[in-house]
């Protein structure tokens, strides 16, 4: 827990963020002379920008309610016409918690990148060191401003007021991206090749994990969006070739592997419900004790009918969820008519670890089946919540959950490689097969034909024909299932129209108004009705099909289609690629007239 003993130190020393601006000075407090004279005074100082900028369980839980395989209380915001220039946030937003789209971030970390090499005193090793945390972080703040906003200033150094910089206009991708990796070489160079066992410290490895997926990221953007301009495509290859790169390096090390105990039945879950992470296989995480009362509120997030977004995977998704012995779930006749208990049967051992199926039992004994009081498809994610059940009604979670682990440096590794037409039999088997096998699939062969449920029905529109490929995107989706990837993926691959526009189906219903027992044990739990009953059973949910927000696909039976109402604006007619980003709010480019509104939102 080494991240938070720095940071209780930190507090305790009254250190602060910087200001809204970027010319305000931070740490206010203390002077230059005093902050940089001594190695200690510079370790508190660098330990704010890991306050900053790591995200919390939380965050990371919730990042895919953005995603096409997460059904929740609405849409994405981003796809309602209430989002536009004039409501959005971020950008320059210093409110606790710190926003990690502020500029503020950034001029915390340049200003230290200044003046951290005041006292020639200290070791250049040293010196280099807090730097290599310093770059890591603004490379990080770029990755993600680039993500969400498309082109972004670049700003090197921390500005004066007097500074005409403050207000340029956008800078190119090209000159961002690039500045990224050298932030990323210099960190990865100078950073200590120690792996941190608590995973909760910058290293060299957690550099190399960041690199290797910001390069995927921005070599299949360049790949896939073709309509960027300046057209970048003719630069995705090297982009692809550094993500390589970076991950054979942690595959080389052998510093690292797969959690694998030989109980496929728990390795991947026990994962994400442990407090000390599993550092074999986690390279960082964001951490949690109960020693010193951190926690978060996971259980709550997942099982509350009132806190949160109350998330639950669609049906689409779960098809893709391989059977136990390696053949497709989606090759059998009427696969979307099978009931629930029987459809989580033989299934890909990651599945009953991610959702509440058949048999999964509270840790007082109780069992604990969808809870459609929470759940709207049936498919009620419990991948990052404890089995004490206590834990539902109090924000106690002890649990800590991964930032980077070994799990996605192979998918990363594999995707890179069959971008670039280079992937081949071997490379399966030291990545894809790898993961599988670690799931109970028992037969995992490299593939040969392509899939045609993924090809025709889950990423059509996008003309995916490598069978290795689409093979590489479902196990992605599989083992990275909400982890606060997902959305990212669907920007690089260009995928939105395709992906985004799925209706929100749900578990299959065979009839209405009868009682149906969900986890296998002939306890009943749930019925789906168009009224709830005057005299309800015990132990009962009623799911009330209105055919307004909610309806079942056939009438009176078939999936749970969930925001019915939604539909006519999740229409593939109507997605715009502007979802791809967000808009700079209004009164940023009022203070600012040299930034410019894009990508289709200058019309709004």
């Amino acid at each position: 827990m080494k991240k938070y003993f720095f940071f209780l130190i930190a507090a305790a020393a009254g250190l602060q963020g910087c200001s809204k601006f970027l010319d305000k000075q931070p740490f206010a407090d203390l002077t230059t002379e005093k902050v940089f004279q001594n190695a200690n005074d510079m370790a508190l100082y660098v330990n704010s920008f890991y306050t900053d900028q790591i995200p919390s369980a939380q965050t990371i839980a919730s990042d895919d309610n953005v995603s096409d395989y997460i059904s929740g209380n609405n849409i994405p915001a981003i796809m309602l016409s209430t989002t536009n220039p004039n409501s959005v946030g971020g950008w320059s937003s210093t409110t606790p918690p710190k926003d990690i789209y502020s500029w503020s971030v950034l001029r915390n970390i340049n200003y230290f990148l200044d003046n951290c090499d005041k006292n020639p005193a200290i070791p250049a090793a040293t010196i280099n060191g807090f730097k290599g945390i310093a770059r890591y972080f603004r490379a990080l703040f770029y990755f993600n401003m680039t993500k969400r906003y498309g082109d972004v200033p670049w700003y090197g150094h921390a500005l004066s007021a007097s500074d005409s910089s403050m207000y340029k206009p956008r800078d190119s991708r090209v000159l961002v991206m690039d500045s990224v990796v050298a932030d990323l070489d210099f960190a990865i160079a100078n950073l200590t090749a120690t792996p941190d066992v608590t995973c909760s410290t910058i290293t060299k490895w957690v550099a190399l994990a960041l690199k290797s997926r910001v390069c995927l990221f921005e070599g299949t953007f360049r790949r896939y969006h073709t309509e960027w301009k300046p057209n970048l495509t003719a630069t995705a290859d090297d982009f692809l070739n550094k993500s390589l790169d970076a991950s054979s390096q942690l595959i080389n090390s052998g510093k690292f592997k797969l959690h694998n105990t030989g109980r496929p039945a728990s390795d991947y879950r026990d994962l994400f419900t442990t407090e000390a992470p599993w550092s074999e296989e986690v390279i960082l995480a964001s951490t949690y004790s109960n020693s010193l009362k951190l926690w978060s509120q996971l259980n709550q997030l997942f099982t509350s009918p009132t806190l949160g977004n109350r998330s639950s995977l669609n049906k689409q998704f779960v098809d893709t969820y391989l059977n136990l012995d390696g053949t497709r779930f989606t090759d059998q006749a009427s696969f979307d008519a099978v009931f629930f208990v029987d459809e989580m049967k033989n299934r890909d051992l990651r599945l009953q670890q991610t959702v509440r199926c058949n048999g999964y039992k509270r840790t007082d004994g109780s069992s604990a089946p969808p809870d459609f009081a929470y759940t709207f498809t049936g498919y009620h994610i419990m991948k990052y919540t404890l089995d004490d059940k206590n834990l539902d009604y109090k924000a106690q979670n002890n649990n800590s959950v991964p930032i980077f682990r070994y799990a996605e440096i192979l998918l990363n590794y594999a995707e890179a490689k069959a971008e670039l037409n280079t992937f081949n039999a071997s490379d399966w088997s030291n990545t894809i097969q790898k993961l599988r096998a670690r799931a109970g699939i028992t037969n995992a062969p490299y593939p040969t034909v392509a899939d045609p449920y993924l090809r025709d029905t889950y990423f059509s529109d996008l003309g995916i024909a490598d069978p290795a490929l689409l093979e590489i995107r479902r196990e992605r989706g599989v083992e990275l299932v909400c982890e606060g990837l997902r959305f990212d993926d669907i920007r690089r691959w260009k995928a939105g129209k395709a992906l985004m526009t799925m209706p929100y189906l749900g578990v299959y219903v065979p009839k209405m108004n009868t009682v149906y027992a969900m986890n296998g044990d002939g306890v009943n739990n749930v019925s789906f009705v168009s009224a709830a009953p005057s005299s309800p059973a015990t132990g009962v949910t009623y799911y009330k099909v209105d055919n307004k927000t909610v309806s079942l696909t056939n009438g009176t039976y078939g999936n749970i289609h969930w925001l019915i109402n939604y539909d006519d604006v999740r229409d593939k007619n109507k997605w715009d690629d502007r979802f791809y980003y967000y808009p700079i709010p209004t009164n940023e480019t009022v203070l600012n007239p040299a930034l410019d509104q894009r990508y289709g939102w200058e019309k709004f």
